[in-house]
């Protein structure tokens, strides 16, 4: 062997070997912004947890850049152990969200039995600086209201006279080339683009007001992307996540269904410390201790935030079709998988409208979703509407024609008859933020439009 190459192979052995634990969304911005042109790491792989169908996969080379002539791998996050020996790294990166503390201190104890260092990047090493104004809309939890705040902040600063653009927080579950950057207009770009249910879930609605939505892969060119149709970047963030871009205005929403949570996932607390306001939302279903324990951990650990309390409110256009009927309630998948949740809207729109009974959907559901069901035992009356393939959309489809009842109560936030037959009556539940008191968000935004232009 000669000595350049005896060199190059010391050099690439000096640089420090990495693991990046994911969900197919976070870990790809973390390798892109800190890792892809950083010479004192190799990224030897990409664990995979949460979503299916990701491992197996490889984050491509177009996309990787010039360290990574082939790729990277992403394997299973059960096979770390096994991972670290094979590659002898020296580093695990966790990079995903919504996770309980006890079970990042578990993967941190597995990663460091097995000799490696474990780290979570910080927020100023993973977010990228915007020309243009940037509010992000973030959460404590899964499911906690994100969406329903988005929609009204977006139609607030359009009524101020201000062109919005929302960036979506990643769900790259196709062809990673062809999601680099994404752009969604019209209901046409989400067929195009081969969206899954849950990509639907959070374009739609936007896409319906009026708004453009980007999201994909390379976020760095997502951002300049955005920044040349908006004069104010509105980041709508996944899970619990904190946002991937430097925020002017941080609102994050807690949900007192799940008091204490704020303080107890990572990286939801996160979040709350970082907040400039916070909102308590759906304060006409919870408990009043509920509340109030969460505006008491809001001020011990964020003085500072401003706090808005606020309903959600639940409607449907036909209540009549519930009231007295055998009801099946379909609901928000990650609500219910990653945030934990056992209920949802379309539970809370069942018991207001008047159902007579509830079936417990569990017993007919086949495929993967029989298996979420053995995975999140806390869903028992209730229907997680999955749908992260051809495949499992498919299966969501029979399990919900098996279901004796009456009416199909749909509570995501797309109305799921366009993307899947359902061969039943069936109504859907829409929901909104309804602030109570002062400061509202338009009081907020007003302030923040005034300080910035």
């Amino acid at each position: 062997m000669s000595s350049a190459k005896k060199k190059t192979r010391r050099n690439a052995r000096k640089r420090g070997r990495v693991i990046i634990m994911g969900a197919a969304g976070r870990d790809f911005h973390n390798f892109n912004v800190f890792f892809r042109n950083n010479r004192d790491y190799e990224v030897v792989c990409f664990t995979a947890a949460q979503i299916p169908d990701i491992a197996g996969r490889h984050y491509p080379r177009e996309l990787a850049g010039s360290l990574y002539p082939r790729g990277i791998p992403i394997f299973d996050e059960k096979a770390l152990p096994e991972l670290i020996k094979k590659y002898t790294a020296d580093v695990v990166v966790l990079s995903y969200s919504d996770l309980a503390f006890a079970e990042v201190m578990h993967k941190a104890s597995v990663a460091n039995a097995c000799g490696a260092d474990f780290v979570l990047l910080g927020t100023q090493k993973t977010m990228l600086r915007s020309s243009k104004p940037v509010i992000s809309v973030c959460a404590v939890r899964t499911g906690s209201g994100k969406s329903q705040t988005t929609r009204k902040i977006s139609s607030l600063l359009r009524d101020m006279g201000y062109k919005v653009v929302i960036v979506r927080h990643p769900m790259p579950y196709g062809d990673l080339r062809r999601q680099v950057c994404q752009r969604f207009a019209t209901y046409e770009d989400m067929e195009k683009n081969k969206c899954t249910i849950e990509e639907r879930e959070e374009y739609e609605q936007h896409i319906k007001n009026g708004f453009i939505v980007f999201a994909g892969v390379d976020y760095e060119k997502i951002l300049r992307a955005a920044e040349k149709e908006a004069d104010i970047i509105l980041w709508d963030g996944g899970n619990n996540d904190t946002p991937f871009f430097r925020t002017d205005l941080h609102i994050v929403v807690a949900d007192p269904h799940r008091a204490g949570h704020e303080l107890a996932y990572y990286p939801g607390e996160t979040n709350l410390r970082m907040a400039d306001v916070v909102i308590i939302n759906k304060e006409n279903t919870a408990a009043k201790e509920k509340i109030e324990k969460v505006l008491e951990n809001v001020k011990a650990a964020n003085p500072r935030a401003q706090v808005i309390h606020a309903d959600s409110e639940v409607s449907v256009e036909y209540p009549d079709k519930i009231k007295g009927k055998n009801v099946l309630i379909v609901e928000d998948g990650p609500t219910l998988t990653h945030g934990e949740m056992a209920y949802g809207a379309g539970w809370v729109a069942a018991k207001k409208f008047g159902a007579k009974a509830i079936v417990k959907p569990k017993q007919y559901a086949v495929g993967t979703i029989k298996q979420a069901y053995e995975k999140y035992t806390q869903i028992s009356d209730v229907l997680p509407a999955l749908g992260y393939s051809k495949h499992q959309i498919s299966e969501l489809e029979k399990t919900i024609n098996r279901i004796p009842c009456n009416v199909v109560v749909v509570a995501t936030p797309i109305d799921l008859t366009k993307i899947i037959n359902i061969k039943k009556p069936s109504v859907h539940v829409t929901y909104y933020l309804k602030e109570k008191g002062k400061p509202d968000l338009e009081q907020v935004l007003k302030e923040f439009i005034k300080r910035k232009f």
